[in-house]
């Protein structure tokens, strides 16, 4: 496995939907080992009890460590008010371009309003 870090700046745009789930636009930019743009469709629900849950389906496509191509990520979080885990994956039989054989999980960090990422992959 290897590993790249860095940055990304999210802008969530939320769609006039009418269902009790909500549904926002992704659009993010990422930096440092991972340069490029992140786009998808995020769908999530929160319930009076404080539970929640989210699913996301987000196209990368840029440069990985000098490599360049595009691949899918899948998102899957759940939260409660004592626990919260979240999951992103890259889809398997994703990637295009240098990214054909591309497997991996992201993790995604929040600290003080900046968000962050450690990327665990191989080629």
């Amino acid at each position: 496995m290897m590993i790249a870090k860095g940055q990304f700046n999210i802008s969530l745009t939320p769609q006039d939907d009418e269902s009790p789930a909500g549904r926002m636009l992704i659009d993010k930019t990422y930096t440092g080992d991972l340069i490029g743009s992140g786009i998808g469709q995020m769908i999530s629900k929160r319930t009076v009890a404080g539970t929640a849950v989210y699913y996301a389906i987000e196209e990368f496509s840029g440069q990985l460590k000098g490599r360049t191509g595009a691949f899918t990520l899948v998102h899957s979080g759940v939260m409660d008010k004592t626990s919260q885990s979240l999951t992103v994956t890259v889809l398997a039989g994703s990637g295009e371009g240098e990214f054909s054989d591309l497997s991996g999980t992201l993790d995604i960090i929040q600290e003080n309003g900046v968000h962050s990422y450690i990327f665990n992959y191989s080629l």
